[in-house]
C-alpha cells in the first residue's frame, strides 16, 4: 500500500521524453526530474512530521496547564499577630463538689503526685455575664510549708458556651500570681496561643484571669466589659447569678 500511494503522484504528472530538447536541457543543467519527486516527497513527509511533532507539543502543554491550574489552591490569609486582653473571672460558690482532692501519695501531708480535679464557674471581668465554667485537673508536684502553699502542673479550660473555649496549662501555685500557656481553643478561639496571668484572691475560691491571645479575629463585645479590680469582696452581678439571657452568654456550660 506505501508503495502504490507514493506512485500516485507522479503517474498524474507528464514527464519529457527523453529526446526531447527540454529533456535535455534539464541535464544540461545537471537537474534529473527523475529525481526531483522523491526529494519533494520527502520534504512533504519532514513537514509533516514536524507539524505532528507541533501539535503533540502543545496538546502536552495544554493538558499539563490544565492540571496545575486545576490543583491550585488559594493562599491562606495571615494569621492575625495583635493581642487581645480578656479578662474572666472564676469564682467557686460552693455548689459543685469542688474540688476534690485525691491523696494518691497516702502520706499525712500534701505530696508529690496528689490529684485536684476541680470545675468552677466563670464571669466576665465586669462580673455583669455568666460565661461558664472551668473543668480541668491539678497534679501537686511540691509542697511549700514555708508559703503555706502548694505547687502544682494545670492543665484545664475554659468554657464560653457557643463561642467555643480555651485550653491552658502550667504552673498553679496557691500562694503567688503565674503564668501559664494558652494552648488552643474551639469555636472563635480555633488557633488561638499566648498566655493567661492567673491571679489568686482567695484560694481556692476567688481567681481572676488575664489573657494575652493571639492568632484569632477580633474578640465579640460581649466578652470584652471593662474588668472589675480584684479583691476579696468582688461578686458578680445578681442578673449574671441567676443567668438571665442578656447577662449570660448563648448555651453556657453549667
Amino acid at each position: 500500500m506505501a508503495s502504490t500511494s507514493f506512485l500516485k503522484p507522479i503517474s498524474s504528472l507528464k514527464l519529457p521524453h527523453p529526446r526531447s530538447p527540454s529533456f535535455q536541457s534539464s541535464k544540461l543543467l545537471g537537474f534529473d526530474l527523475s529525481n526531483s519527486f522523491p526529494t519533494q516527497n520527502l520534504k512533504s513527509s519532514t513537514a509533516h512530521q514536524r507539524l505532528s511533532s507541533t501539535r503533540h507539543h502543545s496538546s502536552a502543554t495544554t493538558t499539563t496547564a490544565f492540571f496545575f491550574n486545576h490543583h491550585k489552591t488559594t493562599p491562606k490569609p495571615p494569621t492575625p499577630t495583635k493581642v487581645q486582653e480578656l479578662y474572666v473571672y472564676e469564682i467557686n460558690e460552693r455548689d459543685r463538689d469542688s474540688p476534690a482532692f485525691l491523696k494518691l501519695s497516702q502520706k499525712p501531708a500534701n505530696s508529690l503526685g496528689d490529684l485536684v480535679p476541680f470545675t468552677n464557674k466563670t464571669y466576665t471581668g465586669d462580673l455583669e455575664k455568666r460565661l461558664g465554667v472551668t473543668a480541668g485537673i491539678c497534679v501537686l508536684i511540691q509542697h511549700v510549708p514555708e508559703r503555706k502553699g502548694d505547687r502544682y502542673e494545670a492543665i484545664y479550660s475554659f468554657y464560653f458556651g457557643d463561642y467555643g473555649h480555651v485550653s491552658v496549662q502550667g504552673p498553679y501555685l496557691t500562694y503567688e500570681d503565674t503564668y501559664l500557656a494558652v494552648t488552643g481553643g474551639s469555636g472563635i478561639f480555633e488557633g488561638v496561643y499566648g498566655e493567661v496571668k492567673l491571679q489568686q484572691i482567695v484560694f481556692p475560691f476567688k481567681l481572676f484571669y488575664t489573657f494575652y491571645l493571639k492568632g484569632i479575629p477580633d474578640l465579640p463585645h460581649d466578652l470584652m466589659g471593662k474588668p472589675v479590680t480584684p479583691s476579696p469582696t468582688v461578686e458578680p452581678s445578681p442578673a449574671a447569678k441567676a443567668t438571665l439571657p442578656h447577662a449570660s452568654v448563648k448555651n453556657f456550660t453549667t
